[in-house]
């Protein structure tokens, strides 16, 4: 087996070197392999990333390792961490699982995301909102959402997100939208500061396709992949949004409740 290591340097110490070379060196003896990893374009030949860092640092790589196949085990070096299951003060009990090889893993589902001619994979959402700069700034904007064929509603609003059942504790959770456990088979879609008391959020399944149009001259909407833009939309745009083929996998102590963390972490981010 061969592992990889990834670091966010905004969060770990200056000598973060010490760090890699002690788990590198506890892995040799092993007899597992590890190298440090810059960039995603390094991922080839790893069978297991590791990531130190926030869940910001491993959504830059999820969707790469993603496509190819790669497990991702996750060290909190940041704030919430949701998507991590060791701390950065259970390092040791991390590395100690990998030399065991008795660790499980668990398979989140992904967004795929067709628009303006390009596929995206998204593990935790999709937004479509409203631009707020230059001269193509609108207070408001009026997306028309489609599932499986059936116009769902006419979103008057900031924008709409369409998250994961991992992304359901992210961004769609701060605009009211519900918590989905990280097993079911569907997706939400929550409007943003909808100017309608019937927009609400909605649950749907997995097995469904999604489409989003929006169509008015002399504005633009600007689209975001897992909290990076990924272009304007200028005067028109359409996404098609389905269940991926791809699935993010993590590997987990078994030792982590979904509750138990749920609760941990949102107690947390209240404080």
């Amino acid at each position: 087996m061969n592992v990889g290591i990834y670091v966010n340097r905004k969060y770990l110490p200056e000598d973060y070197g010490g760090l890699y070379r002690s788990v590198g060196a506890k892995l040799g003896s092993c007899g597992i392999g590890c190298r440090e990893v810059a960039s995603v374009g390094e991922l080839d030949g790893i069978d297991v990333l590791a990531v130190l860092g926030g869940d910001g640092t491993i959504l830059t790589v999820a969707s790469e390792c993603a496509r190819r196949g790669i497990k991702i085990m996750g060290v909190n070096y940041g704030h919430m961490g949701f998507l991590a299951e060791f701390e950065q003060e259970k390092m040791d009990d991390a590395v100690a699982l990998l030399c065991g090889g008795n660790y499980a893993t668990e398979k989140r589902s992904m967004l795929n995301v067709e628009i303006g001619g390009r596929n995206y994979l998204a593990l935790n959402d999709l937004v479509v909102h409203r631009s707020i700069y230059g001269n193509k700034y609108s207070n408001t904007i009026n997306l028309s959402a489609a599932i499986d064929g059936s116009l769902v509603d006419n979103y008057f609003s900031d924008g709409i997100i369409v998250s994961t059942p991992t992304g359901s504790t992210a961004y769609s959770l701060s605009a009211g939208g519900s918590v989905l456990t990280p097993d079911l088979d569907a997706f939400l879609l929550t409007p943003l500061c909808a100017h309608s008391l019937h927009s609400r959020p909605i649950v749907y399944s997995g097995r469904s396709e999604l489409v989003i149009r929006y169509e008015k001259e002399n504005t633009a909407v600007n689209v975001s992949v897992d909290g990076i833009v990924i272009g304007e939309f200028k005067g028109s745009m359409t996404a098609r949004v389905t269940k991926s083929e791809h699935f993010t996998e993590f590997i987990v102590s078994g030792k982590v409740n979904f509750f138990d963390k749920l609760l941990s972490k949102l107690s947390k981010w209240s404080r």
